[in-house]
């Protein structure tokens, strides 16, 4: 489909029109354009047949400059177009400790990754029209999945993550300067770091302090999330007693990270409390919308304008012809 990109450039067609008709009546002709030169050396009246062609052809040629002048466009069909508004990256926890089985899905007993697992791939499939990426930490980190708008391969990846596959330790400031990094060269994004975590800091080159003013300088948000329930019942050899399977959480530091980059810390202590936060997260950072339609546009103006040239060097060529040809027949 053909629009015009300057549509009111078209009121300019009038003027040459109107030019003519304000001409002095003795001085009225169609033929307005003339070239000077050739005009001193014609002695004979032209037809008016040919003056009638003459003003027909300039008024032709002058309606293509004003065509061209409006800009035509061609308007392709309708393509899908993502937004860029956000960008978010998982950091998981693989450490030996979120091996403990203190969680349940569905009235079974599951360790922490595999709780993990279940709840964010909900999350992930959620976030249609963002860009996920994954970074997995425990002695060190690794990006697991850079940066994608591919949220079934970050699914998969996450799924597919093992336990002390890098480690048993847990390197909370590795994994955040690490994110940082992936984030950091693209300015026009909201950046967001959902952190899930069930220690503390016990390795890594980079200290939370340290990943925290990072952080916070790059534009770096931070959504920490603490795994792991408070209180289990083991059995023991003087019988049952209550334990604290999440004693070396350091929510302090969490709580730190998340305040410092104007996000927030949030306690998991279940399967249903993560599935609440990340239904929490949600709202907080509502996907970043639908694919927008966009038509792709192809300029045409330099069509009418080809031709309009290409008309007045045939019409000058062609005055050019015929006072040559007049000079000869006189000269005979």
């Amino acid at each position: 489909m053909i629009e015009f990109g300057w549509p009111w450039f078209a009121v300019a067609w009038i003027l040459a029109p109107l030019l003519w008709w304000l001409r002095r009546p003795q001085e009225r002709q169609f033929s307005t354009l003339r070239v000077p030169q050739l005009a001193e050396h014609s002695n004979q009246p032209e037809p008016s047949s040919r003056r009638i062609w003459q003003g027909l052809l300039h008024l032709l040629v002058w309606s293509l400059l004003i065509i061209a002048l409006c800009r035509p466009q061609w308007l392709g069909e309708p393509v899908q177009i993502r937004s860029e508004a956000r960008e978010m990256v998982l950091a998981v926890d693989l450490s030996g400790s979120m091996e403990i089985a203190d969680m349940r899905i569905n009235g079974n007993e599951v360790n922490r990754l595999d709780m993990v697992k279940h709840v964010v791939s909900d999350f992930v499939v959620r976030r249609q029209g963002d860009k996920l990426g994954l970074i997995l930490f425990a002695d060190t980190a690794y990006v697991q999945s850079p940066i994608t708008y591919d949220l079934r391969s970050v699914e998969q990846l996450l799924d597919e993550a093992q336990l002390r596959l890098i480690g048993e330790r847990t390197a909370i400031g590795d994994a955040v300067a690490l994110a940082v990094k992936r984030f950091r060269d693209n300015e026009q994004t909201n950046k967001i770091l959902i952190l899930l975590t069930d220690g503390q800091n016990t390795a890594g080159n980079v200290s939370p302090n340290q990943a925290q003013q990072l952080a916070a300088y790059y534009g770096v948000k931070i959504y920490a999330i603490g795994v792991g329930a408070e209180e289990v019942i083991v059995d023991s050899f003087f019988g049952q007693r209550k334990v604290n399977p999440s004693r070396d959480l350091d929510e302090g530091m969490l709580r730190g990270l998340a305040d410092a980059t104007g996000g927030q810390y949030f306690r998991a202590r279940s399967t249903e409390e993560l599935e609440a936060i990340y239904q929490t997260l949600d709202q907080y950072e509502p996907v970043a919308g639908d694919e927008q339609l966009r038509r792709p546009q192809t300029e045409l103006f330099y069509w009418p304008a080809g031709l309009a040239l290409l008309l007045l060097f045939g019409f000058c060529l062609s005055k050019l012809l015929l006072q040559q040809q007049r000079r000869v027949s006189d000269a005979t």
